[in-house]
């Protein structure tokens, strides 16, 4: 078998008894944390233009939107309510690849539930599955996928939703191959659009995509055979020397998707240092007094994906802002706070943080992990203050507690004034497995 055989044949013989207990939590855990983001998303202007033009195709009402009112049909279900969860970049983080796991996975998921009946048992088998599958071709052709601009959330998320459906459907090895090739061909997404609603399309494509791509291989609806590894197949044409091995190696025995991190903080994965070291400076009273009328210059010092991915001065928009380090600097410094509120529109037009931020310079350190950063305050007439992070909270070495996972839902939940059951939800998605129809998720999930 080649290498997309072989992982469709892995895929097929998973076993509920094989998944370890940690990986099941694991995948709770991103569950809730979809959830929390889901609902702050739900009533964002990008959201509220998506949701009023893909309405007005929908083929039937079957499916929820996560936070609204509105019904539709179950593949406009799955593509919104993934751009729901990924509009903020709020959502978690698979830290070497920077996929966004769980937003096209979950939302598919969720909307099929919601019209065909699935355990709760199997809801969670196929999330893992879909997950894993998204994260392990994201890894080998990382790093040089995204950095040549692909934005890896969507098109290995669009393979990823395809195997979490195809396994619900009990698709057969053959099949899952067929889906595969769907997913490869519709599996897009580029980096330039971050900061801009154009980012939303291709992370809700993700989800349709994936679902639509299973769906047709459940009909014999073919594909090639080799959609990963073939020589003008995903693989080699998105990669740069693809590392086939890892694709398969261990499958079932380690999880990939078991590494997933959650963000405490609503910005691109690489600013979570950053804004860390920023709050730990604002809290010092002797350094936050006065502070732009003593500062010269900030000097932010990680990898260079850090400064590629955030250095954009002068954003105009919240949206802009999530991604730029001018403005994350900025605000925590100044506001000592790191939420929604300071990433919106009304924080990128505030003078002083405009100000601040034109003081803004990089330094690049590829010895840095991803999940570090150093800053440096460089002050008119003063030594200057430094604060390293050697591991951000939420990353793997510093991991979201369950319970700072629950605060994060409330907290949005809240904010978003859903009006939903917020203990109910939580304690369903803890105890997923025992439920007989995971469409009382969504139940919970909607606004009435």
């Amino acid at each position: 078998m080649n290498t997309s055989q072989l992982l469709c044949a892995n895929v097929h013989e998973n076993r509920w008894e094989n998944i370890a207990q940690t990986v099941r939590h694991e995948a709770k855990r991103s569950l809730l944390n979809y959830f929390a983001v889901g609902f702050a998303g739900a009533h964002d202007p990008t959201i509220e233009k998506l949701v009023a033009t893909y309405t007005s195709f929908s083929a039937n009402q079957q499916a929820s939107i996560i936070g609204r009112p509105e019904r539709t049909d179950m593949l406009n279900a799955a593509a919104l309510n993934a751009m729901s969860a990924n509009v903020f970049d709020y959502d978690d983080t698979h830290l070497r690849t920077v996929i966004h796991p769980t937003a096209p996975i979950a939302a598919a998921l969720l909307a099929y539930a919601e019209v065909n009946r699935v355990s709760g048992r199997d809801f969670l088998q196929a999330l893992i599955l879909g997950m894993e599958v998204e994260c392990r071709v994201g890894n080998a052709i990382s790093p040089y996928h995204y950095n040549r601009g692909w934005h890896i959330t969507s098109t290995c998320g669009t393979l990823g939703a395809a195997i979490a459906i195809g396994w619900l459907l009990r698709l057969t090895p053959t099949q899952l191959n067929w889906a595969l090739g769907g997913a490869a061909n519709q599996a897009c997404g580029i980096v330039e659009t971050l900061g801009t609603m154009a980012k939303s399309l291709s992370v809700g494509n993700a989800a349709r995509n994936g679902m639509l791509s299973a769906l047709l291989a459940a009909q014999n609806f073919d594909g090639p055979l080799a959609p990963l590894d073939g020589v003008r197949g995903f693989l080699n044409v998105m990669g740069e020397k693809p590392e086939l091995a890892g694709i398969n190696a261990q499958f079932g025995e380690h999880w990939e998707m078991a590494l997933n991190t959650y963000k405490p903080y609503p910005c691109g994965i690489v600013l979570n240092p950053v804004i860390e070291a920023c709050l730990q400076l604002s809290a010092r009273q002797e350094i936050a007094h006065n502070l732009m009328q003593r500062l010269q210059s900030v000097e932010v010092t990680g990898q260079k994906l850090l400064r590629d991915r955030t250095d954009r001065p002068g954003v105009q928009t919240g949206r802009e802002s999530q991604v730029s380090a001018q403005h994350a600097v900025a605000v925590s410094l100044l506001s000592g706070r790191a939420g929604l509120a300071e990433f919106s529109d009304a924080a990128v037009q505030d003078p002083a943080n405009r100000a601040l931020g034109e003081k803004l310079r990089f330094t690049v350190d590829d010895t840095f992990s991803i999940d570090a950063a150093k800053v440096t305050l460089h002050f008119v007439s003063e030594p200057c203050v430094t604060v390293m992070v050697e591991q951000a909270r939420g990353s793997t070495g510093r991991p979201l507690t369950d319970q700072d996972i629950e605060n994060k839902f409330k907290t949005l939940s809240e904010q978003a004034n859903t009006g939903c059951d917020q203990e109910a939800l939580i304690q369903t998605v803890w105890a997923i497995e025992s439920l007989d129809d995971v469409g009382a998720l969504m139940s919970l999930a909607r606004q009435y």
